[in-house]
């Protein structure tokens, strides 16, 4: 009995702590700004702008993350069985040279960002980033459908993503 109740109160704990899927994001989030390749800034919110209509997958990666580099043969797979939908990739690297690299060298294709302050900055505060990758989907409204999926999430990207087709 005793092995019972303490199960129960631990997934008690689990559940109450668990984030809720969010279906929009933080006006903070909305307010932070990254830089283009070029070097301009925009903020996130003009990045969702320029999603409108279309269903978009968000990677927050970085060029020394070995999950993430784990992660693309993945996400190539997923681009090539999705062609129709945008992929924005925004970056936690530290250096500018090393992001750049890193997207040439892995051959990434879609829109590129990165937030300058890495992983501890205010971006990345800003949308829950504790794990990257890390991978957001939105549909074509812009509405957030899977908040906070990680690499061993890609089936469940992948179904919703047919959903959203």
């Amino acid at each position: 009995m005793k092995n019972i109740l303490t199960m129960i109160l631990g997934a008690a704990m689990f559940f109450s702590c668990a984030s809720p899927q969010k279906s929009e994001f933080s006006k903070q989030s909305l307010t932070k700004m990254v830089l283009t390749t070029n070097k301009s800034e925009v903020s996130f919110s003009e990045i969702l702008q320029k999603q409108k209509g279309k269903t978009t997958v968000i990677e927050v990666w970085a060029s020394w993350c070995s999950d993430c580099i784990k992660a693309m043969p993945k996400v190539k797979k997923m681009q090539e069985d999705h062609p129709e939908v945008s992929y924005v990739f925004i970056s936690m690297d530290k250096e500018y040279d090393k992001w750049i690299n890193g997207i040439e060298k892995h051959d990434l294709q879609g829109i590129h960002y990165w937030a300058t302050e890495g992983m501890k900055g205010e971006f990345a505060k800003s949308i829950d980033v504790n794990w990257i990758p890390r991978y957001i989907v939105l549909d074509k409204e812009g509405t957030i459908k899977i908040y906070n999926a990680i690499e061993t999430d890609f089936d469940k990207i992948n179904a919703s993503l047919k959903e959203l087709e």
